[in-house]
């Protein structure tokens, strides 16, 4: 017997055909499908969660379609210096409210678009631009332009697209310009570091409050737990408009722009972490007493290591949903405030401090390209709403549905 069994340990077909004996003769019934050899042999592949998370989402189109969205619009955001045609501080006072400048392609001029030459109606002393044809623009890519520092670490003067050669009269606004001749495309690059970088660090406090502050609510209970949620009663019942005209009342002008930035995330964070609280406490209120909670608090685990390494880590996907679903908030936040005039300033430059030209109507009906930020705002939103409802279908990666 013991000679048999080291046979079959040491020949694996012999095993596989010994166990198909054993199937169709003894264990099987009649109608049993019989397996071959080398699906016997087969090991099942284990996956992780995560993994079946990632598949998942991989089905869900449109979510994967904004992640590469939001992608593109973060790495635009990281090398703003190098994708803007212009400085932050480029300017052309003769071009003010130059119309957008479409690209042309032709065998004479290649990629091209045609300078802007003003005009003023001696009437009604309003500007308007035309054409002139006489004078192409050459454009390309990866063209010499002003220098710049990248990243603060190097001086460098390629950008990505532009003009050829800047001179005088011949400026290129592929989105068109403002009131002071500054080129709309550049600003939106700049204005997306700061507006997509606001949702970020905004969204890590709360995190951290929401996560913290939510999981010793439900897992304490008793008089903690009543506490805490009476403080987040109380934080939500604060209407935010005037919250926001206290703030802006508050916060001193002579501030630096980086100071005033961390102010507005830091005030941003404080508003929004009450509801990823919420989530985690009620969360922690269902799994605190499973079984695997219990066994580890009997064999001597610490509240902190049960709370944070055991429970949380069992709907760490939920809580990367909700976090999703929460960065288009902060950046509306971000926007109105500076919109207002209650958050960020001049010279600091994002999308809520580039729709401050739009608080005239007249200017928005003469002049529809300085609307230009909403666009991108709605983009941003759509995006992370898109790919928070693909995050929450994925979450459970055995649903049916």
């Amino acid at each position: 017997m013991v000679h048999g069994a080291c046979r079959v340990a040491t020949h694996l077909p012999l095993a596989a055909c010994a166990l198909r004996i054993f199937h169709l003769h003894v264990a099987a019934p009649a109608n049993t499908p019989v397996l071959a050899p080398a699906e016997l042999s087969r090991e099942p592949v284990a996956r992780s969660q995560w993994a079946l998370i990632g598949e998942r989402l991989a089905r869900h189109r449109l979510a994967s379609a904004s992640l590469f969205l939001l992608a593109a619009l973060y790495l635009l955001a990281a090398g703003a210096e190098f994708f803007a045609p212009y400085t932050r501080s480029w300017r052309d006072l003769s071009h003010a409210y130059c119309p957008p400048q479409l690209p042309r392609l032709s065998l004479a001029h290649g990629l091209h678009a045609f300078a802007m030459r003003s005009a003023v109606d001696p009437l009604s002393f309003k500007r308007t631009y035309l054409e002139d044809t006489a004078q192409p623009i050459a454009l390309g890519f990866f063209v010499r332009g002003e220098p710049y520092r990248l990243w603060n670490l190097f001086t460098w003067d390629r950008h990505f697209f532009g003009p050829r050669e800047i001179s005088a009269g011949a400026t290129f606004y592929f989105l068109g310009a403002d009131k002071y001749g500054e080129d709309i495309f550049s600003r939106l690059v700049y204005g997306s570091r700061i507006s997509l970088s606001v949702g970020l660090v905004s969204i890590a406090v709360t995190f951290f409050l929401g996560l913290t502050i939510g999981g010793v609510s439900g897992y304490v209970g008793g008089a903690t737990d009543l506490v805490i949620q009476r403080v987040i009663e109380i934080v939500n019942a604060f209407p935010q408009i005037p919250l926001w005209l206290a703030f802006g009342a508050v916060l001193p002008a002579e501030w630096s722009p980086l100071s005033t930035y961390f102010a507005i995330t830091l005030v941003l964070s404080l508003l929004g972490w009450t509801g990823l609280a919420r989530v985690v406490r009620g969360k922690i209120l269902a799994l605190r007493e499973e079984d695997y909670a219990v066994a580890a608090r009997l064999l001597g685990a610490s509240h902190a290591r049960i709370l944070f390494r055991h429970l949380v880590p069992g709907f760490a996907s939920h809580i990367i949903v909700v976090l999703t679903l929460s960065v288009p908030a902060m950046i509306l936040g971000e926007t109105s405030l500076s919109f207002l005039g209650l958050g960020l300033r001049s010279p600091i430059v994002s999308w809520g401090v580039m729709l401050q030209d739009c608080l005239s109507i007249q200017n928005v009906a003469n002049y529809p390209w300085l609307l230009m930020p909403v666009v991108l705002i709605v983009l941003t939103v759509l995006c992370f709403n898109f790919l928070g409802d693909g995050l929450r279908d994925a979450a459970d990666p055995y649903s049916n549905a």
